[in-house]
């Protein structure tokens, strides 16, 4: 999990186009969203 949201923090901040950092956004929202349900199994 920790690696997906270093994957979509760095497309974020690198992007220059608005589409892919508005899609990156919301994979960091995603990634936040699956790491909560981890924590619930757990």
């Amino acid at each position: 999990m920790q690696e997906f949201n270093r994957e979509s923090n760095t497309l974020a901040s690198k992007s220059i186009n608005t589409d892919i950092t508005s899609a990156a956004v919301e994979l960091k929202v995603l990634v936040e969203q699956m790491r909560e349900q981890i924590q619930n199994i757990e």
